[in-house]
């Protein structure tokens, strides 16, 4: 059994570097408690939902690097981190965490500008006269 299992996981322009490592539960963001580090409640339970579905929220610690985007798409990339993490630790969770949707990584990404645009959609201001 190894002692630390790894999961690479993306969101937007952010990328996390998720670490499992058998322990409390305690969740370490760059260097950072999660509370201190993501501010808003429903991110922290975004990024524990993994943990909660396969019932192993105080089995391991997790340690992240994450950089890239915002605090939205940080937590995204660091859920889909933790779930390829917990693939590796073990493979049966995968029918829970494929079902929750956790270990599909999200298409989505910001639409290009386009000339003549001020933004992807954005139309310069009309004005009559």
């Amino acid at each position: 059994m190894a002692d630390k299992y790894y999961g690479t996981g993306r969101r937007k322009k952010s990328i996390a570097r998720v670490y499992l490592i058998p322990g409390t539960g305690k969740i370490t963001i760059n260097k950072r408690n999660i509370d201190e580090y993501l501010g808003l409640e429903t991110l922290k339970v975004i990024v524990r939902q993994p943990l909660v579905a396969t019932e192993t929220t105080d089995k391991y610690d997790v340690q992240v690097n994450v950089r890239g985007g915002g605090f939205s798409g940080q937590a995204g990339a660091i859920r889909h981190g933790i779930s390829r993490a917990l693939l590796q630790v073990d493979g049966d969770f995968r029918p829970i965490l494929k079902k929750a949707g956790f270990l599909t990584r999200d298409p989505r990404m910001k639409e290009r500008k386009k000339y003549g645009l001020k933004a992807a959609r954005r139309a310069p201001q009309f004005s009559k006269r």
